[in-house]
């Protein structure tokens, strides 16, 4: 009984767990896995737990983030194609470059993490920018990032689960947090969901009548356009909307689009017509809005993303 109850105690952060283990991470199955290791290794020192010393959650978190950070030795980073080096493509129309086995930064679905206003989720820490910006922090300073910003561990608790002292932490997250604001991360980045879902509403009837002036006024001067797996990308309003022009003169403009909810945030399963009369799946579109407008659309067009969000090949 007493396991069974020990087992309960600790399935119930399942959820937190894993939105931890993505941030860290970048990769849905990734965090799933050290989800698993971290209960197990959770049951196997059951016996060594002390809750006077620190309560289950904290422990938990300790024992996560190190499977993490033994995990992180082994993997390299997970980009985006504009955090590769590459320039933003100067004409639409030129061939896509696939970006062979590049391990990219993947969308997390809403539907794993409950709900949104829990900590797991809450202050857009898990959005799409922010975790891609993470991915270029060494892997010490990404957990003492998550571990101070998210989790507002004080600093002499986060040295003892990383085995630090308070001032190594203290300057590990200065330089964690110079490099996020060298990357052009905003803390008002995040816009109210409502705001969010009513533009990509508009931008999805754009979309579906070709429209390419009515989707342009729903883009910021500044929006980026990215397509893993490929490694083209482009900057602003000419290069977005004449990329968009070349899909719809290739695809054809007869397209279904399926609301999705990705990191927090808006997003859209796209589904173009085929020669039979069916749909077929397309992209996943994860949105970020600022102010009313669009400032960075990823069209996933990548198999475990698609096995990730269960989205069905074909809609009748």
């Amino acid at each position: 009984m007493v396991d069974v109850d020990f087992a309960a105690s600790t399935d119930r952060y399942r959820r937190e767990l894993l939105a931890h283990c993505y941030r860290m991470l970048g990769s849905v199955q990734d965090a799933e896995d050290l989800v698993q290791e971290t209960l197990l290794r959770a049951w196997r020192a059951r016996d060594n737990y002390d809750e006077s010393r620190a309560g289950m959650r904290t422990w938990l978190y300790r024992i996560a983030t190190n499977v993490c950070l033994t995990a992180l030795e082994q993997r390299g980073r997970r980009p985006m194609p504009s955090g590769l080096g590459n320039a933003p493509g100067d004409d639409p129309r030129e061939a896509l470059m696939h970006g062979g086995e590049i391990p990219w930064l993947q969308p997390i679905p809403d539907s794993l993490l409950g709900d949104p206003s829990e900590a797991a989720v809450a202050q857009g820490s898990l959005r799409l920018a922010l975790v891609a910006a993470m991915q270029q922090l060494p892997a010490r300073q990404r957990a003492v990032l998550v571990l101070r910003e998210v989790l507002d561990w004080p600093a002499a608790q986060v040295a003892e689960a990383l085995d630090m002292t308070p001032a190594a932490v203290n300057s590990a997250l200065q330089r964690a947090r110079k490099t996020l604001s060298q990357s052009g991360i905003r803390e008002d980045e995040v816009t109210e969901s409502a705001e969010q879902r009513a533009v990509v509403d508009s931008y999805a009837t754009a979309f579906r009548n070709a429209d390419l002036a009515a989707l342009e006024k729903l883009l910021a001067d500044d929006v980026i356009m990215e397509m893993p797996p490929m490694l083209n990308w482009y900057f602003g309003r000419t290069g977005y909307t004449g990329f968009m022009g070349r899909v719809f003169d290739t695809r054809g403009t007869d397209w279904r689009l399926v609301p999705v909810g990705a990191n927090g945030q808006p997003a859209l399963a796209a589904y173009v017509r085929d020669g039979e009369g069916a749909y077929v799946l397309h992209t996943l579109q994860v949105f970020t809005i600022r102010d009313g407008l669009i400032t960075h659309m990823i069209a996933y067009a990548v198999e475990e993303v698609f096995r990730v969000f269960d989205l069905p090949r074909r809609l009748s």
